[in-house]
């Protein structure tokens, strides 16, 4: 059986980035996709994932080879070798090829029991697939234009193996549907359309429909690694979890849950239950957390969106070094917390201290943004930590609550920036700023009242040069913003209207109709004490 480490650690991550970013290549006649640290083929798929996303924060293969079962050699094979299972209603799935006795139907059941490679096409009205291999077996099932629907259960369980690997032939359109009821429930019994005991790889370039009408879509009871396919996903409960781990390598995936949208949740083993954005697209739509890990979520490389949630990312550390992550909040829309150890020290809230809400305890929940774009839109606290907060790259912008009892930026201890661009409008009563650990300036500004959204709030240096322009999405009374820009010490003047060029929010912007507010200084913060108590000058 395959050993890796107990956990992506912070530590393995820092060493991994700047490695090599992973391309798919198509590398034997099936038209199998296999992820390369070498890169040297691409399929025009992935290709185009990876130019539109890029690498240049992606955690190297190598390194998730480590930590994770997921192995690009699993996602090859001789074609030769495949077993091919015709799905029909009835007694009369038919099984064709050298290890064919691995395969048994009994009714509507198919259940194989070997490792080795299997092409299912046809489709099950009611009815079941299993994979009850043995422990150091790898089982590779094709999905080869299969729909399978069952009244009962789970119409895809893996009960035993080392690796399940449903594989997504190219240019097929395939289908689960589960049962709303279970037939019955125990220890360890199926509660998703997509069910495994065992480590679980869903790869290929085809597409897969998973409706997960009792509880979950996708789960796995170990790791779950998805390296390629077109997956929609609709579940009344979590739509996508991975208990040891959740990867997301390359492929589209959407999901619809409602609860938690993709997550890994194991709580038991130390160094478990971490989820990782490595490639790919992710586009969630939640009914509790859109993104959910009990330790750490890094986004490191492709498209992350989470469109609904009451909160966005969510996990004890939460960490971002590349890609592009947009988020929509009820509530929070990043929130570091969790159950692990805290610490018995405080910090004060005042000048620059990072704290908004008085005296609050500091845990060990740290944020850190080191590169990729991050865009947040939330009715609760932006980007919020019960820890520390670093941003040493990338770009943060935070359209954050409009009521006072919540802020833009909620730090616990300190929120220190080193380097990146932030911005961060919301209301005033709970405005955070840069701690005094903090070498990059920025400027703080305080709206004497609330603008509406679509307005245009510029920086300008005391030459008359726009060095930031803002749109606001909504209603705001404050700024905070920090970039290489903005020079300590020195003096800027708000002005509001005019016209701007923005993507996410910020830009280029010229003062041609806007009106002067006042002047800030660079690295004078006062940061809120409370609600009503909005720091920085007011006009």
């Amino acid at each position: 059986m395959k050993r890796f480490r107990t956990h992506l650690s912070v530590t393995a991550l820092a060493l991994a980035l700047g490695l090599a970013g992973c391309s798919v290549g198509g590398t034997t006649p099936t038209g199998v996709s296999a992820v390369s640290s070498q890169a040297s083929t691409t399929s025009a798929g992935s290709a185009a994932s990876t130019a539109s996303t890029g690498t240049a924060g992606a955690v190297s293969l190598d390194a998730l080879a480590d930590d994770t079962h997921y192995d690009a050699d699993d996602l090859t094979w001789d074609a030769a070798s495949e077993v091919a299972v015709t799905l029909a209603d009835g007694a009369s799935a038919a099984a064709a090829g050298t290890s064919s006795s691995a395969v048994k139907v009994d009714g509507d059941t198919v259940t194989i029991t070997a490792a080795g490679t299997y092409r299912l096409s046809g489709s099950l009205s009611d009815g079941q697939v299993v994979v009850a291999a043995g422990e150091e077996d790898v089982v590779r099932i094709i999905l080869d234009g299969a729909a399978i629907t069952s009244s009962t259960g789970s119409p895809f369980v893996v009960q035993g193996a080392n690796e399940a690997i449903v594989y997504l032939e190219d240019g097929t359109t395939n289908s689960l549907s589960d049962a709303a009821t279970y037939a019955g429930q125990g220890t360890d019994a199926p509660d998703a359309a997509l069910y495994s005991m065992a480590d679980l790889t869903v790869a290929g370039t085809g597409s897969l429909t998973v409706d997960g009408n009792f509880n979950d879509g996708i789960s796995s009871k170990d790791g779950l690694v998805l390296a390629g396919g077109t997956v929609t996903v609709d579940a009344a409960d979590d739509g996508i979890v991975g208990k040891d781990y959740a990867v997301l390598l390359d492929g589209a995936y959407k999901v619809t849950a409602g609860d938690d949208g993709f997550k890994s949740d194991n709580e038991e083993d130390e160094g478990r239950g971490w989820v990782l954005v490595n490639g790919g697209t992710l586009n969630v739509s939640a009914g509790d957390d859109g993104i959910k890990a009990f330790n750490t979520l890094t986004i490191a490389a492709g498209t992350t969106t989470v469109e609904e949630s009451e909160e966005g990312l969510e996990a004890q550390h939460i960490i971002m070094t590349g890609g592009t992550a947009t988020v929509t909040a009820n509530d929070d829309g990043v929130n570091a917390s969790g159950g692990s150890t805290s610490s018995s020290t405080t910090a004060e809230g005042g000048m620059g201290g990072g704290m908004g809400r008085g005296e609050m305890a500091v845990g060990d929940y740290p944020v850190d943004i080191s590169g990729g774009l991050l865009t947040i839109n939330s009715q609760g606290d932006g980007l919020d930590s019960n820890g520390n907060a670093s941003i040493s790259g990338g770009t943060v912008v935070v359209n954050g609550p409009t009521n006072d009892g919540n802020g833009a930026l909620d730090v616990n201890g300190e929120l220190v920036v080193t380097g990146g661009t932030v911005a961060a409008a919301g209301s005033a009563g709970m405005a955070v700023t840069p701690g005094a650990s903090s070498t990059q300036s920025g400027v703080q500004v305080t709206l004497d009242s609330s603008i509406p959204a679509g307005t245009v709030v510029q920086i300008a240096d005391s030459s008359g040069t726009v060095v930031a322009a803002f749109v606001t999405t909504k209603a705001a009374a404050s700024l905070v913003f920090s970039s290489a820009a903005i020079s300590d010490g020195a003096e800027y003047t708000v002005y509001t209207g005019g016209t701007a060029t923005v993507s996410a929010g910020i830009g280029e912007g010229s003062l041609d109709g806007a009106s002067e507010q006042g002047t800030v200084t660079a690295g004078e913060y006062s940061a809120a004490q409370g609600p009503g108590g909005g720091g920085g000058p007011r006009w």
